[in-house]
């Protein structure tokens, strides 16, 4: 059977890229549940744990569109290197304020200039599959190969964090994170050959104003505002249920057959060639995605909730893939890393918000108070699809024009 993603690794640059984009943002799979396990056991509280987690995050969502403004602008080398330099020390710092019981407002200030730094790396690497191939049909299989890949760190980076917090110490998880983005970082950002040629000048004022005036790419970022709440309610609510059953190193388990069951998908996924309207699919896997986290009230025992974890999980590259791939429709190509990496703000705030609450919710209510959360923001996903579905009827034609020869 022949392998549907060698002819785009074998293009020039693209696997050298493609592997060191994996390791730059390995970290983020990592660093939120890295918080919450370090945090929750130095002060006893999910609440307090949740809260600086999602504090990354926010400072995250906010300032990583205007890095990638800056990075549309200069060039995606000159506008990072600092970021992840700056991004990993504070993370750094963030753990020796919480190991020497500093006071609290020092673990959150080092959160917010960490999470203000870090950027999108997934959103570089993706803006450099579209200088690398040359047809809709390379870029569709380029888009799933990267969310694969995304999903492949959830696998890894939960289950290392956890084993770090809970078999070496509680703070390693999040000192692995705070290295690996530096080290990672640079690795993808030397790699100059296959960078985006910066543009600081373009004609028509294309830099003016921001990529969210159009109200399609503001109905997808919202619906990735409340997938990410499902995922942020998730992680939390999974540290909290295998704890209440006794297993708490299983947690980044659980949460790593969830990416698994997502990984498959998206590699069967980009295998095949679809002839449908992609914001049909998108509408589809938001509403399984959402029925199927909503389940995760009902589930009694370990062993069942990873089965559902890992089916469910079915439903998450190609949601992903399908937002993605309907941002080429929607922001000039010149603006392309801002527009994608709006998606990413979303599901990052959404993570953010769903791992706070939760966290709120579980301190008082057990796990099924976070599975509550789980589903609540599933419900609003699914509507948010519906709602701004003939939005996206509209813009969802032709072929993307952001490839070498369009």
């Amino acid at each position: 059977m022949p392998n549907p993603y060698r002819e785009i690794l074998g293009l020039p640059g693209t696997l050298a890229f493609s592997a060191a984009g994996l390791l730059a943002r390995f970290p983020v799979s990592m660093v939120g549940i890295a918080i919450v396990l370090m945090l929750s056991s130095i002060t006893g509280s999910y609440a307090t744990a949740g809260t600086v987690s999602a504090t990354f995050v926010i400072a995250q969502a906010v300032c990583a569109p205007q890095l990638a403004r800056l990075v549309d602008r200069f060039g995606q080398a000159r506008v990072m290197t600092p970021a992840v330099t700056i991004s990993g020390l504070a993370l750094g710092g963030l753990v020796v304020a919480a190991v020497t019981g500093a006071p609290l407002w020092t673990v959150y200030a080092c959160a917010v200039v960490s999470g203000a730094s870090v950027g999108s790396l997934g959103a570089l690497v993706r803006a450099r599959w579209t200088q690398a191939v040359r047809t809709p049909k390379e870029l569709h299989r380029a888009y799933s190969w990267e969310s694969a890949l995304d999903e492949s760190t959830f696998v890894l980076g939960p289950v290392i964090a956890t084993i770090l917090a809970t078999s070496v110490t509680p703070w390693a998880g999040t000192a692995v994170a705070a290295v690996v983005i530096v080290v990672g970082g640079y690795a993808f950002l030397a790699q100059r050959g296959t960078e985006p040629p910066a543009q600081p000048r373009l004609e028509g004022g294309a830099h003016r104003g921001s990529v969210m005036r159009s109200g399609a790419l503001v109905g997808i970022v919202v619906v990735f505002l409340f997938v990410g709440g499902i995922f942020g309610a998730t992680d939390v609510s999974i540290v909290a249920f295998t704890a209440e059953h006794g297993r708490p190193s299983l947690a980044g388990v659980l949460l790593g057959i969830f990416s698994l069951g997502s990984v498959v998908a998206g590699l069967l996924y980009g295998a095949h060639t679809w002839t449908g309207p992609a914001w049909r699919r998108f509408v589809v896997g938001v509403a399984v995605l959402a029925a199927g986290t909503g389940l995760f009230l009902l589930v009694g025992s370990i062993a069942v909730m990873a089965a559902v974890m890992f089916v469910t999980g079915f439903a998450i590259s190609p949601t992903i893939i399908n937002g993605n791939s309907m941002v080429q429709h929607l922001v000039a190509r010149q603006r392309l890393t801002e527009g994608l990496t709006w998606l990413s703000t979303g599901i990052n705030v959404g993570v953010s918000v769903g791992s706070s609450v939760a966290g709120v919710l579980i301190d008082g209510h057990g796990s099924t108070g976070g599975f509550v959360m789980v589903a609540a923001s599933g419900g609003v996903a699914v509507l948010t699809a519906v709602g701004v579905a003939p939005l996206l009827r509209r813009r969802d034609q032709g072929d993307p024009a952001h490839l070498p020869g369009h």
